[in-house]
This record gives C-alpha cells, sequence and structure tokens, in this order.
C-alpha cells in the first residue's frame, strides 16, 4: 500500500506544519531534500532548527554528486521533505541520478513524502512554475504519483490563481489548488484531508468550470 504524501502551498519549515509531519511519519528519521532551492544551505538551517531536537534528521544533496548508496539512504527514513524552488530543475537532476525512481520506492514502500511549493508540484502529473522564467507557465512533467495537476502559492503570488485557472479552462490538467497555509494529505493517490495551519486558509478543486473549495481542518 503506497505512503501518505503532505503537498504544501508555502514555505513550511518551522510551522505547524512540521508538527504534522512528525505526527504523521511512521518514524523520527527525516531525509530533507533541498534540490530545488537557489539557497539550499539556508533551507537546511531552518530545517535543523525545526527537527534537531525532536527528531532524527538528515539531508541529500546532489552536488557534486550523490551518496553512492543514494537507495539505502532514502529507504531507511521514514520521511522525505521536498523544499520549494525550482521544480524543472530538481526533476531533472533527480531523473539523471535515478531518484525518482527510489522516491516511487520508497512511497510505494509506506513512506511519508512531503514539501511545499516544489515540494508540493513534483508529486503530480503537472503544476504551474517558475522554473522557465519569471512569467508563470504549466508543466506536465511532474513524477506522477498524484493525478491531475497542482499550484501552490494560491493567495500568495497575485498571478497564481488567474494563471493556473485559465490554464486548466482551456485544457491544462485539473487539479489542485493550495493557499500558502493551506495543504492536501493523500493516502495512496487518494485525497483524505485538507488542512491549515492559520484560521481561513483553504484549498480548492479546480476544472474548467471553475474552482470548488475544500473544507480544512486547522492544525
Amino acid at each position: 500500500m503506497p505512503g501518505r504524501i503532505l503537498a504544501v502551498g508555502g514555505f513550511s519549515l518551522g510551522s505547524r506544519f512540521d508538527d504534522l509531519v512528525l505526527d504523521l511519519a511512521g518514524g523520527p528519521r527525516i531525509l530533507f531534500v533541498p534540490t530545488a532551492a537557489g539557497d539550499p544551505q539556508r533551507m537546511e538551517v531552518a530545517f535543523y532548527e525545526s527537527f534537531g531536537r525532536r527528531a532524527e534528521p538528515a539531508h541529500l544533496s546532489f552536488n557534486p554528486w550523490p551518496p553512492e548508496e543514494l537507495r539505502k539512504l532514502v529507504l531507511a527514513h521514514d520521511v522525505v521533505y521536498v523544499s520549494g524552488g525550482s521544480t524543472a530543475n530538481a526533476l531533472a537532476i533527480w531523473r539523471v541520478h535515478g531518484f525518482d525512481l527510489i522516491l516511487r520506492e520508497a512511497w510505494e514502500a509506506g513512506k511519508l513524502l512531503c514539501g511545499w511549493s516544489a515540494g508540493m508540484i513534483c508529486w503530480f502529473e503537472a503544476g504551474v512554475t517558475d522554473s522557465f522564467g519569471p512569467a508563470l507557465a504549466g508543466m506536465r512533467d511532474g513524477l506522477g504519483f498524484l493525478p491531475g495537476s497542482a499550484c501552490p502559492h494560491y493567495d500568495g503570488e497575485a498571478l497564481r490563481r488567474p494563471v493556473y485557472t485559465t490554464l486548466v479552462r482551456d485544457g491544462f490538467p485539473p487539479g489542485i489548488a493550495c493557499e500558502d497555509a493551506a495543504a492536501v494529505l493523500y493516502e495512496g493517490a487518494e485525497l483524505v484531508e485538507v488542512v491549515a495551519r492559520e484560521p481561513g486558509a483553504r484549498a480548492y478543486r479546480v476544472g474548467p468550470g471553475g474552482e470548488e473549495p475544500l473544507e480544512a481542518r486547522l492544525v
């Protein structure tokens, strides 16, 4: 039975969503993957500040190359936590090193996968990203663990909502949008819950006919 995926709309390190990650995890070992980040060291500091005293944190770098026993390292952890940043860049690096296949194996083994922004988009078939330049664009090259498309920062960036709804209306795969303080939880490929770290934060189903707000549980 595949594991769970917690996909977060906006930056989540140090927030209540980290508490939720610990609640959902099958154990204390959390692997942080900041491949997408332009400044991974800053992200690593924030990660260790959040998890250093209450879990067994580690991070994975692909620069200048990944560790020799990459598969063994990943499967030894209970959670894989992916940062925001350039979704396209992260996916390209992961595929060169076979990390995409290892992630699928980890998910199918029941591990928790999570992340914000790029770490939300990457699990879906498609998403809205600024990976290719300052203008937002649709990308259909996600890992495909989850069906359809994803859009983070639905309330955090002025153009996310109109760009995503227009793309979907014009034939882009329908999917899920998350405001910065909202997240969606999947068991296998089934959406089971929307959670929020601030009152009123929401996620939405977005289809060709418009958007449908989804009720969220405050954590």
